[in-house]
């Protein structure tokens, strides 16, 4: 688990202001992409990046200030890895083609976990239902 936690540290280092702004002005479509996704052996999935999607634009939009930057840059950088094409396990792969997808979302939940359960208390959302669980 500590080389993925790296891995979401790194790619979260390089999310700058433009990019956060590219992602922001992408949601509505990601939001459409995520939300059909078909990934069996991660039920929790696609709401946990819809989830990440609402941090991202409530940080962007204003809505939500005591949210720290680096968490949202996390939050962009999953956002981001899931919508690529090319990740490290194809998502054309039936049976392991989300694991990584999986891996780099509960990371930056888990890794965040109370700024992110404290940000759905103001929101209004069920962090319970946000699981950390693949």
């Amino acid at each position: 688990m500590a080389e993925i936690v790296k891995f979401v540290h790194r790619g979260a280092a390089q999310v700058t202001p433009k990019i956060l702004e590219g992602i922001h002005k992408k949601l509505p479509m990601l939001k459409i992409e995520f939300a059909q996704i078909n990934a069996p052996k991660y039920p929790h999935l696609v709401e946990q990046i819809e989830f990440l999607a609402d941090v991202v634009e409530d940080f962007t939009e204003g809505a939500d200030k005591e949210l720290p930057l680096v968490v949202v840059a996390e939050a962009a950088f999953a956002l981001a890895y899931v919508h690529k094409q090319h990740d490290l396990i194809p998502d054309t792969n039936v049976q392991f083609g989300y694991a990584d997808d999986s891996g780099v979302v509960r990371t930056v939940l888990m890794e965040n976990e109370k700024v992110l359960a404290a940000y759905a208390k103001r929101a209004k959302l069920n962090w319970n239902r946000v699981t950390v669980k693949p």
